[in-house]
């Protein structure tokens, strides 16, 4: 008998919520495996985002889909689908837009000059949470744009993310329009392609940008990243946020390893590396430079 047959039919939301041993046990695996902290306080935002987990699995409450989970041999591909829905996943277009000005005014034009950044060989460019590809995508307009007036640049982009719905979604590359909003129009119209339905209002990022970034599933929580290439630049930016301080050094010292003598690392703009002891520079705001 296969594991649907077995369920007990459930109303459309479970009649419980999940109780404090069952939050508790919850919160120890995704401090544990994903890093993330999860006080109290977030108890009713993870009933909340679960309940549909557990209605799309056809469970009458919490403790069947979480003995599924944990204790059933056959629930191992639900964890992925338990991790996409307790992650968060907000991202935008040119989020934090001077980051990217300054790359473009300072940081290529310096590096190419003194170090010929990305023309040597493709500069790497590293985005750690991806989400939906917004952050990677704004990342290869940029670059692409310089590349433009600069003969033989080159870059590459490797985009990660611990959610699989969240990376299928940025490898498809299509979006909405109210998400390009904050894309210059300039931009829009050099790297956007309207879909030819006119109904769907939708746009996906033109193939010239989408072979410039591979996507990949990675927990930066993993002891090892696997990844054995370094770069010029690694964005880790409002990521550290949902970490304790010893998950925040820990992840970036791993960071710090991975780039090249002088590389630089981007951080969100509510984030700091103060008190971390790295040996890495402020350049600009939020954004920190390793010695050469």
């Amino acid at each position: 008998m296969s594991i649907t047959e077995e369920r007990t039919p459930a109303d459309p939301a479970p009649k419980q919520g999940l109780s404090k041993n069952q939050f508790q046990e919850l919160a120890r695996f995704i401090e544990g495996e994903l890093g993330i902290r999860m006080p109290d306080s977030k108890k009713i935002m993870l009933e909340s985002r679960l309940q549909k987990r557990v209605r799309a699995l056809k469970y009458a409450g919490f403790e069947q889909y979480l003995n599924y989970v944990f204790r059933d041999s056959q629930g191992k591909n639900e964890l992925l689908h338990m991790i996409d829905a307790v992650t968060t996943n907000k991202t935008d277009f040119f989020r934090e837009k001077d980051h990217f000005d300054f790359m473009t005014d300072r940081l290529l034009p310096e590096r190419i000059n003194s170090s010929g950044w990305g023309t040597h060989g493709p500069l790497r460019v590293w985005s750690t949470a991806s989400s939906s590809g917004e952050e990677p995508y704004t990342i290869a307009m940029v670059l692409e744009e310089f590349r433009a007036s600069q003969r033989n640049f080159d870059y590459v982009i490797l985009a990660t993310d611990l959610s699989t719905a969240m990376l299928e979604r940025g490898t498809r590359a299509v979006y909405t329009m109210d998400r390009i909003t904050p894309i210059p129009e300039p931009f829009r119209k050099k790297y956007l392609l309207r879909s030819r339905d006119r109904e769907q209002q939708v746009v996906r990022v033109k193939k010239e940008l989408r072979d410039r970034v591979r996507f990949h599933r990675l927990n930066l929580m993993a002891d090892d990243f696997g990844i054995r290439n370094s770069f010029e630049i690694i964005f880790c930016r409002n990521v550290i946020i949902y970490f304790d301080r010893h998950n925040q050094t820990r992840l970036l010292r791993k960071l710090y390893d991975l780039l090249v003598p002088g590389g630089y690392l981007f951080l969100g703009h509510s984030e700091t590396l103060a008190g971390m002891e790295l040996p890495l520079s402020s350049v600009a705001p939020t954004v920190y430079r390793k010695p050469e």
